[in-house]
């Protein structure tokens, strides 16, 4: 049975407590003796109605002032799944709690009052959630009985929060009106609203996609602790932060880049072949290595960054301001090291999203931070893999922690400084305006991006649709992966600095092609989620239509049409997508799936037109 991690946050007196008091009474997760401390905790304190809020609301402050303050985690499970809660502050200043307790979590549920509407502190949570790349949102407007169950009300809501939303990088969001007192579509659907024909709250988190958040594609396994009882044997403790690994497997050691092979896997229950992501286990090496804490075991064709200097987004905790030139230590995975915030590039105002310039971040404050180290730091950004794309910042003098920081990769996003263009250049708009072009052809420009590992069938779909649409009378252009590194990407490797660039070129391509009023095709591997959201950006709302194109991994390696996998067996290519190389796969509602193992060629280009609404 899995298990979802989410956390709750909104205003004051919005309702989380005694929403989790709801949903941990309806699913029938509360002991009778806990019930009884809260009748007679509430027959104590004069109320009528037992409080539900009682049972996250622990602290003596909290109870007194009936808010929460510190993070309190619940646990409680259904037969379809296991579920850990934090409870999180709405105060603004308990930012802090918030992101701790939101930092792990698989789902965040933003609760709104439906009598005050949209708050600042609803905006605020809601960019935290996405700066700690939560993958699924839901907007829990509470307190529908005190509106009279009006559907006019709870759309106006929804229209006010996705008006900020498309500011963030939130793909999924799910809106269910409730009524946490009355328990109204938390467990139980209600006959209050019939208008909403949505999943209660609890069927949602039941049934909502649990891998959208793992890694489980790229191996890191820092290690904790040298085990060595005896002569005859020395394994490395740890655990696996993402990824999976296999006795036999080649691997590098980092930093001293030593290679070696596994050649076993001790777990909790004694030997084994292999460790999946979270697993703790300890690994034994072919070869007598200088490995130790710190030290981290990755994959031999897929390494991670390895630098002194990178950005960071810096969620700032203490009442200490953070200022330029002060020594930190920072933790890193199991990690530590010196390090000096460089500079701040600007604070993050996070009502209006907008930027700030600033020289120093006080308490709960968030801002773009360049940091450097003493000793290198092996990394991945933080959209990639939160594991090792977080970090916290410690205060030498005290051993408090001040600050937990994000790392940065270089794509762009809503709230990244736009890339500095070569100087003297100037934009000229287009002589003949896109929309003179699509009146002339008699049909709307638009965007068809096609991703997936090799061998999923994307270049077979691509060329099918594309006679379709060509039959069809429309102007087209096919971009495909071979043709274009046979010519203007040429230069490009395949590592993931050249992978972005190859992406960043087709789209700068593909963005030429569409302003010329075709129905461009692109179809590459595109692995990562940022490069495509990156060329996505490119284009109009509504012009671009992401397509992933999928199917068993033992599928791909059946297919193998350019003989890749086979070169990948025998050592002979490194970091293949869908072999020993990740893909991230598209995530929201705007995506359109593809299973080439259902569907034919025909089928599936069937399936896009009607999608995307080029028919």
């Amino acid at each position: 049975m899995d298990l979802l991690r989410f956390t709750t946050a909104g205003s004051v007196d919005d309702g989380k407590s005694t929403l989790i008091g709801r949903l941990l009474y309806d699913s029938k997760s509360i002991f009778e003796d806990q019930w009884e401390a809260l009748e007679t905790t509430t027959q104590s304190r004069g109320e009528e109605r037992v409080n539900l809020a009682l049972l996250t609301d622990g602290l003596r402050a909290e109870r007194e002032q009936g808010i929460t303050i510190d993070v309190a985690y619940r646990y409680f499970a259904t037969p379809k799944r296991k579920f850990i809660i934090a409870d999180t502050p709405g105060h603004e200043q308990y930012t802090r709690n918030m992101v701790t307790g939101a930092s792990t979590a698989d789902l965040a549920i933003i609760l709104i009052d439906a009598r005050k509407g949209v708050l600042t502190q609803s905006r605020r949570h809601a960019f935290l959630s996405s700066l700690l790349q939560i993958p699924h949102l839901v907007v829990a407007v509470n307190k529908m009985d005190l509106v009279g169950y009006r559907e006019q009300r709870f759309d106006e809501i929804v229209r006010d929060f996705r008006e900020f939303a498309d500011n963030l990088d939130v793909d999924d969001i799910t809106f269910i009106p409730m009524s946490a007192l009355k328990g109204d579509n938390i467990v139980n659907s209600t006959d209050a609203m019939p208008w909403y024909q949505g999943p209660t709250l609890l069927h949602h988190l039941e049934h909502v996609n649990m891998g959208s958040r793992k890694n489980s594609e790229d191996f890191r396994f820092p290690v904790q602790y040298v085990i060595r009882p005896d002569q005859d044997f020395r394994g490395f403790a740890g655990r696996v932060v993402s990824g999976r690994i296999r006795a036999g497997e080649e691997v590098v050691i980092l930093p001293s880049k030593e290679q070696t092979r596994i050649t076993g896997v001790e777990t909790t229950d004694g030997p084994g072949n292999a460790a999946n992501t979270g697993e703790s286990v300890v690994l034994q090496t072919a070869d007598e290595i200088d490995i130790s804490r710190g030290d981290m075991i990755v994959r031999k064709n897929n390494v991670p960054e390895i630098k002194t200097k990178f950005e960071a987004t810096v969620s700032w905790m203490n009442k200490a301001a953070l200022e330029s030139g002060k020594p930190y230590v920072l933790m890193h995975t199991s990690r530590s090291t010196q390090a000096v915030i460089e500079n701040i590039r600007y604070r993050i105002n996070v009502d209006s999203l907008h930027r700030e310039d600033a020289d120093r971040l006080e308490l709960n404050e968030i801002g773009r931070v360049t940091i450097e180290t003493s000793t290198p730091l092996f990394f991945d950004a933080y959209k990639l893999n939160n594991a090792t794309g977080s970090f916290i910042l410690i205060d030498p003098a005290d051993n408090v922690t001040v600050g937990a920081g994000m790392i940065r990769n270089t794509s762009s996003s809503a709230l990244d400084v736009p890339e500095e263009k070569s100087p003297d250049v100037t934009w000229e708009p287009w002589n003949i305006p896109r929309v003179e072009r699509e009146q002339r052809n008699g049909h709307s420009a638009h965007v068809i991006w096609l991703t997936g590992a090799s061998g999923a069938g994307k270049t077979t779909i691509a060329g099918e649709l594309e006679r379709r649409l060509w039959e069809q009378g429309k102007r087209t252009m096919l971009l495909d992966g071979d043709q274009v590194r046979h010519g203007l990407n040429r230069d490009l490797g395949f590592s993931p600095a050249d992978r972005k660039e190859n992406i960043r070129r087709v789209g700068e391509v593909a963005r030429l092609f569409f302003e010329h009023g075709d129905v461009v095709i692109c179809s590459f591997v595109s692995p990562y989620r940022a490069d495509r959201d990156a060329v996505r950006g490119l284009h109009p709302e509504g012009r671009f239509s992401e397509v992933y194109v999928h199917c068993a991994p033992e599928t791909l390696q059946e297919r193998d049409p350019k003989g890749l996998y086979r070169k990948a067996r025998e050592g002979k290519m490194a970091s293949l997508t869908g072999y020993d190389a990740g893909h991230e796969a598209p995530e929201g509602k705007h995506v359109i799936s593809v299973d080439t193992d259902r569907l034919s060629a025909e089928q599936a280009v069937d399936h896009i037109l009607k999608q995307t609404g080029i028919i």
